[in-house]
């Protein structure tokens, strides 16, 4: 599915979240999982900026998305900061709290949140933080491993087991920017939490 998609807004504070309207698909997780990948897998173009470089989205970026022959559009995605990287300047790290948590607490449209985790890394106390965190403001999420391709079938299956013992309350769906593997199921389950 092509969808049409551009930038609306970076915010780094409360006052710039664009007004509230369109339901709202939030990428979360730790820095150089692949939110950005995601995205732009998702979108069929290179929509969110990716670097190698852990820790370069700074601010929530917001994107409208709109199906091709609507003339506005469906629902908008946020592209929030990775955490877990050591070397994000303690400035920027300590701001996060003023917006990030504000944004998954209130947002009265978000409709879904996106937890990604790679799939080649054993599960990480961080990620369990966010889980926790969502699960107490009683966000609606699915957990997203990335990078799926890199494993063989073997190594996957392995890894989503261990996955699935370590968040067992969580949805769970692999998926791969590069090979397109997920993309249908990821589509399917945002458009299904945007109509709700």
């Amino acid at each position: 599915m092509r969808v049409l998609a551009r930038f609306l807004a970076a915010a780094t504070n409360v006052a710039h979240f664009p007004a509230p309207g369109l339901p709202e698909i939030a990428f979360l997780g730790r820095s150089n999982v692949g939110k950005s990948s995601v995205i732009n897998s998702l979108v069929g173009t290179k929509l969110a900026r990716t670097s190698s470089t852990p820790g370069r989205t700074r601010s929530i970026n917001f994107f409208e998305v709109r199906w091709p022959g609507k003339p506005r559009p469906e629902l908008i995605f946020a592209d929030l900061p990775g955490y877990g990287y050591a070397k994000i300047s303690r400035d920027i790290s300590q701001e996060w709290p003023t917006f990030v948590e504000p944004y998954l607490k209130e947002r009265p449209t978000l409709a879904l949140c996106v937890a990604l985790v790679d799939a080649n890394v054993p599960p990480q106390h961080s990620d369990r933080q966010l889980l926790d965190f969502l699960s107490a403001t009683g966000r609606d999420f699915l957990l997203v491993a990335t990078k799926s391709d890199r494993l063989s079938n073997q190594q996957l299956t392995t890894a989503l087991r261990t996955l699935a013992r370590e968040y067992p309350a969580a949805r769970l769906l692999p998926y791969s920017a590069k090979a397109g593997a997920g993309r249908d199921e990821l589509w399917k389950q945002i458009r299904q939490a945007a109509c709700r």
